[in-house]
């Protein structure tokens, strides 16, 4: 493929995550992202739930697919993906990127992550066919910014703000007793609130 089609090619942010539940810091790394990473889009790719994890508090997987659409509304930056919803469980991410990009030829997909991501990234399965194919753009997340893996071509540190907020934080709190609301979107706090998650 030519340099010229690559440019054309929209170049499109996959943040992936369980959101459960999205938080602003989710929404300001996915907007750091569009602005600064030179991204013309940024899809949520919400991810179901993984049979080995504990489920007792993660949401149902089209709640937390419905949370985010009310995180981002109508905001053309941002997109929201089921796919892996849809795919062989569980999900590898190489699958879920060699399916999208045989689905969306006139994008450009590029992995967004932590630098905590890159400590097991040998790991993952094919994590060599990523880098060999894709750019992973990684944000800092404390104590994991010295990994090696940060030298390679593909890696592009991107030096969005830290953000040390946690969903997990976030459900504990809730159990607790404590309001977080300015932690969440509106519209999320909303919801959580209504139907009581995660009491």
């Amino acid at each position: 493929m030519s340099t010229m089609n690559e440019e054309k090619r929209k170049r499109t942010g996959l943040f992936f995550g369980s959101f459960n539940p999205i938080h602003i810091g989710h929404l300001c790394i996915a907007e750091y992202m569009v602005e600064f990473g030179e991204l013309d889009q940024v899809w949520f790719v919400v991810s179901p739930h993984n049979p080995l994890k504990d489920k007792s508090t993660l949401l149902t997987d089209y709640t937390r697919y419905e949370m985010v659409q009310k995180a981002v509304g109508d905001d053309n930056r941002f997109r929201i993906s089921d796919i892996e919803f849809h795919l062989p469980q569980p999900s590898y991410t190489i699958d879920t990127l060699t399916y999208l990009q045989e689905k969306y030829p006139d994008r450009q997909f590029v992995l967004i992550g932590g630098t905590d991501i890159l400590i097991s990234f040998h790991k993952w399965k094919n994590f060599q066919q990523i880098l060999d194919n894709y750019q992973l753009l990684i944000y800092p997340r404390h104590g994991s910014e010295a990994h090696p893996l940060t030298a390679h071509p593909s890696v592009q540190l991107i030096a969005a703000p830290r953000i040390e907020i946690s969903a997990s934080f976030i459900r504990g709190a809730i159990k607790s007793g404590h309001t977080i609301r300015y932690f969440l979107p509106e519209k999320v706090f909303e919801m959580i609130d209504k139907y009581g998650y995660y009491l």
